[in-house]
């Protein structure tokens, strides 16, 4: 969500920045003294404008309850990306306390600099973010098995369709088809013959390291049951029939002119240039009163049931910075603020998804009374994120590079670059 809610920049300026603060760290690794200690700390959160209602919210109830251990929350502060605010900000030693938006893939890099205190050295963390987060905290442990970031909420991206484009290109909007490639495809072409859009769907096309998770990453997801694009040690998984099917269905879809190969400025969807998006459940409040939507999972090459399909969870979670002096007090606020209360209020006002265990089960009020958010409730527990480690968005830039030839623009061999996409990825990977 805060990829277009916040401006990213370009991947390029992002990864040379994390780059360029190498390993030095804005303070020691975390200590005891430190870890134990208690007092005032801050926190960042996303300057999305329900984040910071909640944020505000949940700093207010906790500073009423503890006078001596008083919460600042601020805003990210601005800049080309959040990852480049908060590199810059280990180097100079002066990041805060809690950073409420850390994105996944950048989690090793601020890792690798020394930047990020281990939750796991903290007393019964592991048992807490396991019992909160359930099997889906695994991937976001680090090479050394411990948590660096707590698993705190995600967006699972699922194809919305535009009812009103899908009528009038003929299709069914109520049971659209469109869960095999094959109907998938089938459904593009109707919609541009039909004239009912200018384009089917519209995949931001340009060359940001993220970009393969609003596209590629969804669909390999979903074809694999939950495998991530490199296993534990770095190794690339991509290179396989499976990894080749989603980057050929990509390729046809540029090809046939199903989804533009230019930068739109605006929303593709919400001015229905595109008949379908790539989103998460913020897109809700987002489109309504502009789109009648409706929802389903991304497509798999033989189709799958929905209860049964994968995909990216565009995921932001939280970090404790080695420069805070008080992390007693973070670690006591960072329980706090991912309780089961909290979750319920960050869910409430922002239609985003905790990572928490049953989540269907646990809020299921909530998704009663908001059955437009029920199909991301129950998706929540089937994601995958990108993989961890230090060099992550250096391997994402290259596998983008690879798509934005062979895919996109769909020059030279698929499969040779595929492969060659894939023994890059695994290098810059296992890179230390």
């Amino acid at each position: 969500m805060q990829r277009r809610m916040l401006a990213i920049g370009t991947a390029i300026a992002a990864a040379t920045a994390l780059a360029l603060t190498g390993c030095s760290g804005g303070g020691a690794a975390s200590n005891s003294d430190a870890m134990k200690a208690k007092g005032p700390i801050t926190i960042w959160y996303s300057n999305n404008e329900q984040e910071v209602q909640w944020g505000k919210a949940a700093v207010a109830s906790w500073n009423k309850d503890h006078p001596d251990q008083q919460v600042k929350g601020q805003e990210v502060p601005a800049g080309k990306s959040t990852e480049e605010v908060i590199g810059a900000a280990i180097t100079a030693g002066t990041t805060p306390c809690l950073v409420f938006n850390n994105l996944p893939a950048a989690t090793g890099q601020f890792q690798k600099q020394g930047g990020l205190v281990d939750l796991s050295k903290f007393s019964g963390a592991d048992a807490y973010i396991e019992a909160r987060s359930g099997d889906t905290a695994d991937q976001y442990k680090s090479s050394d098995g411990d948590f660096y970031q707590m698993p705190w909420k995600s967006n699972p991206v699922m194809i919305f369709y535009n009812k009103a484009i899908f009528e009038k290109a003929g299709l069914d909007t109520e049971d659209p088809k469109l869960s095999t490639y094959d109907d998938f495809l089938a459904a593009a072409a109707k919609i541009k013959a039909s004239g009912a859009a200018p384009y089917a769907i519209y995949p931001t096309p340009t060359s940001e390291f993220f970009q393969p998770n609003f596209d590629y990453l969804p669909l390999y997801a979903a074809a694999t049951g939950g495998k991530g694009m490199a296993t534990k040690d770095g190794t690339a998984t991509f290179d396989t029939q499976a990894g080749r099917d989603v980057a050929e269905f990509w390729k046809t879809v540029y090809e046939k002119g199903y989804a533009g190969t230019e930068q739109l400025q605006g929303d593709a969807f919400a001015t229905g240039k595109a008949a379908m998006a790539i989103v998460g459940p913020w897109a809700i409040a987002s489109y309504k009163g502009k789109v009648d939507w409706g929802s389903v999972p991304v497509p798999t090459k033989d189709g799958i049931s929905a209860d049964q399909t994968w995909t990216f969870p565009d995921a932001k979670n939280v970090g404790m910075y080695s420069s805070c002096k008080n992390q007693g007090t973070a670690w006591d606020f960072l329980k706090y603020a991912t309780s089961k209360d909290q979750d319920q209020q960050l869910l409430e006002t922002t239609g985003q998804m905790p990572i928490r265990k049953d989540l269907a089960t646990t809020y299921a009020d909530y998704f009663k009374a908001n059955p437009s958010y029920q199909e991301f409730g129950s998706q929540a527990a089937r994601t995958v994120d990108d993989p961890a480690g230090a060099n992550t968005i250096a391997a994402l830039q290259g596998f983008r590079d690879f798509y934005t030839k062979a895919v996109i623009s769909g020059q030279g061999d698929l499969d040779s670059q595929l492969g060659a996409a894939a023994s890059k990825f695994t290098q810059q990977m296992q890179q230390q």
